[in-house]
């Protein structure tokens, strides 16, 4: 009787968490994008171009000025 009452148990808790995931998983595939951006250039469609175009360059010149500072020497000697 333990046994039974045990796998009905652990089949209960893998039903409550399949249902959980299923919910997660249905919630994150009904995102959609804004019309705005999905007209590639209508409104302020060239500045969102322009932005991510310049972002990896920002990135790699905040990247080089950190490289170029020196580092601080240790005290214990």
């Amino acid at each position: 009787m333990r046994i039974v009452l045990s796998v009905l148990s652990l089949l209960m808790v893998v039903a409550v968490i399949g249902v959980l995931a299923k919910r997660q998983l249905g919630a994150n595939t009904g995102v959609r994008l804004p019309a705005a951006s999905q007209a590639g250039g209508s409104i302020g469609g060239g500045a969102v171009m322009q932005q991510s175009q310049q972002l990896p360059q920002q990135i790699k010149q905040s990247i080089d000025a950190t490289m170029q500072q020196a580092r601080p020497e240790p005290d214990d000697k």
